[in-house]
């Protein structure tokens, strides 16, 4: 009798310890609700994505061209010139095709089972982008959910499995793992995104002044080491076969969109549009931007000076490493000549972000980011309004006196 009791009183102790636990477990989400805000969205839109995925039709566009480009590859051939599919010529660096090689072996080169890996990759990559929101802690915990309305990010990722998903998503990896000062990991997945498209390189210039201003100069040489290790071990195949063909496809500078896709400068003249001269005026523009930002906003806002690196806490880093990246890739966004509408999932993730570093009302605020994800803004940004926008957006953050405050 004795031996029951002892043993009803030890299951009555173990249930009053998970009580306990779960309580306390509910009382520290109460405490912090963007952490219990984040898994909730996640929650959500992982559902969401289900049923986008079931009941949403597919929309073909680059699918069959991605694949036939993979099976090019895996069938032997190296010479990026003759790589192709239905839109032509492959013009990704080489990480894309190992991608996308894995998810052909996966899928079979099916459109549903490949939905699904995608539906997977866009809750990693917003769970990602939810991490970078609450360790900066910029936004209220409502504000969080902004990251999720836009029906164009869950289409570029679930129904037309655009390459771009990828590439963002190891960049606001890396831009996370910097976050926690592992600057070496950051520049090893920065480059592993560079490696599926190259419009990662936008984040490139202000990257480049946080290591220089976080770093003494041997970390830098030795992550930026890696980085290019990255590049060459995963380009070997291309670059000791047909280097100059792999190089001038895979990294080309200088092609021309076609005009009618494009939603950004669209009210530019399409003889003015295609010209090397524009393209130079735009790239002069923007490298000039790059300078101007870094002379006198981001160098200039460094809380301590070059010469106490390392004493940097992670509290104090966190706001300017964000905001000092996410300014940068708009700048390049609005010195872009062409923008598509993929394009979009370039500088969605960090509209609200940069939003709540104006010194606008908040329901102005929420309501810069709620136009953007419409869909009817899509249509209007094919007019000048979406260069405009853009141009006054850069203006409000270079006349703040301080980006961080």
């Amino acid at each position: 009798m004795a031996a029951k009791s002892s043993a009803s009183s030890a299951h009555a102790k173990r249930s009053r310890k998970k009580d306990a636990g779960a309580s306390s477990l509910i009382s520290k989400f109460l405490k912090t609700p963007k952490k219990a805000m984040a898994l909730a969205l996640l929650f959500v839109d992982a559902i969401l994505v289900s049923l986008i995925i079931a009941y949403v039709p597919y929309t073909k566009i680059d699918w069959d061209a991605y694949m036939a480009q993979v099976s090019g590859f895996l069938g032997g051939e190296r010479n990026y010139k003759n790589l192709k599919g239905d839109t032509g010529p492959l013009v990704y660096p080489a990480g894309f095709l190992y991608v996308y090689s894995a998810i052909q072996y996966v899928t079979g080169g099916q459109v549903f089972p490949a939905q699904i890996l995608f539906g997977i990759l866009y809750i990693i990559n917003l769970g990602i982008v939810l991490l970078i929101y609450v360790k900066t802690d910029v936004l209220p915990w409502w504000a969080l959910s902004l990251v999720c309305l836009s029906k164009r990010v869950h289409s570029i990722f679930v129904l037309r499995l655009f390459n771009d998903c990828f590439a963002m998503t190891l960049l606001h990896a890396a831009m996370a793992s910097i976050l926690y000062h592992h600057w070496h990991l950051g520049l090893i997945i920065f480059s592993a995104a560079v490696l599926i498209k190259m419009n990662v390189l936008l984040y490139a210039p202000p990257l480049l002044v946080l290591m220089l201003q976080a770093m003494n100069i041997s970390g830098v040489i030795s992550a930026l080491a890696g980085a290019a290790l990255v590049q060459i071990v995963l380009g070997l195949p291309f670059l000791l076969t047909y280097p100059i063909e792999y190089i001038s496809q895979a990294f080309n500078l200088g092609r021309v969109f076609i005009h009618f896709w494009s939603v950004n400068f669209k009210f530019v003249p399409e003889p003015i549009f295609v010209s090397m001269q524009f393209a130079v005026s735009l790239l002069i523009v923007h490298l000039v931007l790059l300078a101007m930002f870094a002379h006198y906003k981001w160098y200039k806002e460094s809380l301590i000076p070059s010469s106490f690196i390392g004493i940097l806490t992670l509290v104090e880093m966190n706001p300017d490493i964000a905001t000092t990246m996410f300014v940068g890739n708009f700048i390049g966004i609005v010195c872009a000549r062409s923008l598509h509408y993929q394009f979009y999932s370039w500088y969605f993730y960090s509209l609200p972000y940069l939003l709540w570093r104006t010194p606008f009302p908040t329901l102005l605020r929420s309501g810069g980011v709620l136009e953007c994800v419409s869909v009817k803004l899509l249509f209007i940004c094919s007019t000048s309004l979406s260069s405009l926008s853009h141009i006054v957006g850069l203006m409000v953050f270079s006349t703040r006196k301080s980006l961080l405050e």
